[in-house]
């Protein structure tokens, strides 16, 4: 085969489904979040981000469970559930929002080996979504 022929299988060959795997950096307060299986799904913890710099013992304030307000933020499982759907997609999540306290109906999408789209919604189609980066 040449190498042209080959660059180009390469370049359309889907995601693995480890490519989310991984520190990610977010696109808002500079958090950054780390990626792994937790079981046959992903979950995500918060490594950092500005705010837990600025106070390493911030806390889960405005969460709906009263019960979970005094817990860390630095550390705080914030994606889980995710489910394989094949080309490297995971959805059926959910992401946890420590900003407001709510929990979104997610899906991750990896755009290439270093990008990713995470897509979080109340409901259909009140969504956002975010490009994360990884972090080598």
């Amino acid at each position: 085969m040449s190498i042209m022929i080959v660059a180009a299988l390469l370049a359309g060959a889907p995601a693995s489904a480890d490519t989310v795997l991984g520190r990610w950096k977010t696109e808002t307060h500079n958090a950054i979040v780390e990626i792994s299986r937790c079981g046959a799904s992903i979950c995500g913890k918060v490594v950092t981000s500005d705010a837990i710099r600025a106070n390493p013992a911030m806390k889960d304030s405005k969460n709906a469970n009263a019960a979970l307000r005094n817990r860390p933020v630095q550390g705080m499982l914030m994606l889980n559930g995710f489910k394989h759907d094949g080309a490297g997609v995971w959805s059926s999540g959910q992401v946890y929002n420590a900003e407001d306290g709510k929990t979104y109906s997610g899906k991750i999408t990896p755009l290439g080996a270093n990008q990713l789209k995470l897509r979080g919604c109340v409901f259909f189609p009140l969504c956002k979504t975010q490009t994360w980066t990884r972090v080598r």
